[in-house]
């Protein structure tokens, strides 16, 4: 599987489908077996899912509730609802608290879908920090006793709720194709953030809800006399505990919960590359920062404008990955370069430029010692000083062989070191080293990678945002 991760080529679609195969598979396979089991063997299942479904609402909700987070409150009642809703399932199974009654269809049918409705809200624009809990903290409460009253109304007056829906009607397949809505959206949001992260709590939240999703077709097509109907519901438990125990450690942590959000981007990569990245980038940057403050600041300003071009030109999450991390190792052949050259207060002679122009190459040989790294890194490593015409270093490349990912590294290093002060030289203006950029557009640089550029940065004007100024 980690192989497999680590190609560029690797898809949300191939994410999602090896979380689906197997549970799918179970119930495709035991769905049709007839089973004969106890009220109170039926109710232990329930219980357990119910209770993990409360307490993950509320350390979600006190959690998201303290640091303002409403995405996090949001999250904590789809648990706090699919808590009530299973319980209420749990109480009314007949013979157990009550007689034969509908409530006992009608929520365990919609435990899955109503909790997809309120996850899939917390990806709505501007949840992230609401201005009061309120509201949300009454959204959660209303639910909450709306679906308690129905769970006294199935047990004190039974004949009150109908038995809808019924397993396999037109209700139960529109419930279906509703719910499976909300949880596709969710689990290629969490598919996303996984592929950018590669953290293996993103991946549970992935599982998570898929295997919900995978539930979804036992708990509305199926009824308790159905092996697979009881599949569902241990699926269900798992399901619950892969989505809420991640997102409840990471506000434990102190940190923005993102899989259900989906919201990660390229640059949060970079700008928190500590944590995404892994230890070998975060010990290779430490060292360039030892060597010289301004390779270090200089790569990570270029890496910060590769992934927001990449993103620009809608580069997949798993290559957008490898860009960032490219981007940030692709000067750690300087640590090779000796310090008089390195750190030389004015130009360069042409002596000391062809030591420069052999980092590239001694950075690929540095990534490949530790190992780890694809070789879409080891090609940005070496590769970020190629041009389209040929006239680039160290091997004089030229057109195709040049990847998209090289070509706007090859772009966004320029910016930045045009836009870098320097002992020798003034910063440029970003007008004149954009003119640079359009002047060889299409003849050293891509022009796709230069209009993407400057897309982002029109779109950092118009909102008054300044450009990071990562070197003095």
């Amino acid at each position: 599987m980690q192989g497999i991760l680590r190609d560029r080529a690797v898809s949300i679609p191939l994410v999602l489908g090896v979380c689906a195969v197997v549970p799918a598979g179970l119930l495709h396979f035991l769905g049709p077996q007839e089973v004969h089991i106890s009220a109170q063997v039926h109710f232990l299942p329930i219980a357990i899912s119910a209770g993990l479904a409360a307490g993950a609402s509320v350390a979600l909700t006190r959690a998201g509730a303290r640091r303002g987070d409403g995405r996090a409150v949001l999250v904590g009642t789809a648990f706090s609802s699919m808590a009530a809703l299973l319980a209420v399932h749990g109480l009314t199974t007949p013979g157990l608290l009550a007689d034969e009654n509908g409530v006992v269809a009608f929520s365990g049918a919609l435990t899955l879908p109503v909790g997809g409705a309120v996850l899939a809200l917390a990806a709505l624009p501007g949840v992230g920090r609401a201005r009061s809990m309120k509201p949300l903290l009454w959204l959660q409460a209303a639910l909450l006793t709306l679906i308690v009253g129905l769970g006294l109304a199935g047990i004190l007056a039974p004949s009150l709720v109908p038995d809808v829906p019924e397993a396999g009607g037109p209700a139960a397949w529109l419930l279906l194709v509703v719910g499976m809505a909300f949880y596709a959206m969710l689990a290629l949001r969490a598919a996303r953030t996984f592929l950018l992260t590669r953290r293996r709590a993103d991946f549970l939240v992935v599982l998570g809800t898929v295997l919900l999703a995978v539930c979804l077709p036992a708990a509305l097509l199926l009824t308790y006399m159905d092996l697979g109907w009881w599949v569902g519901h241990g699926l269900e438990l798992v399901g619950i505990g892969c989505v809420g125990v991640p997102v409840a450690m990471d506000l434990y942590r102190g940190e923005q919960s993102r899989p259900l959000a989906g919201d990660l981007r390229g640059a949060d990569l970079v700008r928190a590359a500590d944590d995404f990245l892994g230890p070998s980038v975060r010990a290779l940057l430490v060292r360039l920062a030892e060597k010289d403050e301004y390779t270090e600041l200089h790569t990570r300003g270029v890496a910060l404008r590769a992934v927001q071009v990449g993103d620009e030109l809608g580069l997949p999450p798993a290559r957008l990955r490898e860009l960032a991390i490219g981007a940030l190792m692709h000067d750690v052949g300087k640590l090779s370069v000796p310090d008089e050259i390195l750190k030389k207060p004015s130009g360069l002679d042409d002596d000391e430029f062809a030591v420069i122009k052999r980092h590239p190459e001694w950075g690929r040989d540095l990534v490949g010692e530790l190992g780890g790294f694809s070789p879409l890194v080891s090609e940005l490593v070496l590769d970020h000083h190629e041009r389209l015409d040929g006239s680039g270093y160290p091997r004089g490349l030229h057109g195709q062989r040049l990847s998209l990912e090289t070509r706007v590294l090859a772009v966004c290093d320029v910016y930045d070191a045009l836009m870098s002060n320097r002992v020798y030289r003034d910063a440029w203006s970003q007008e004149d080293a954009l003119d640079m950029l359009r002047g060889k557009s299409g003849t050293e640089f891509d022009a796709r990678c230069v209009e993407a550029l400057e897309r982002v940065l029109a779109r950092e004007s118009i909102a008054g945002q300044p450009a990071p100024v990562l070197v003095a």
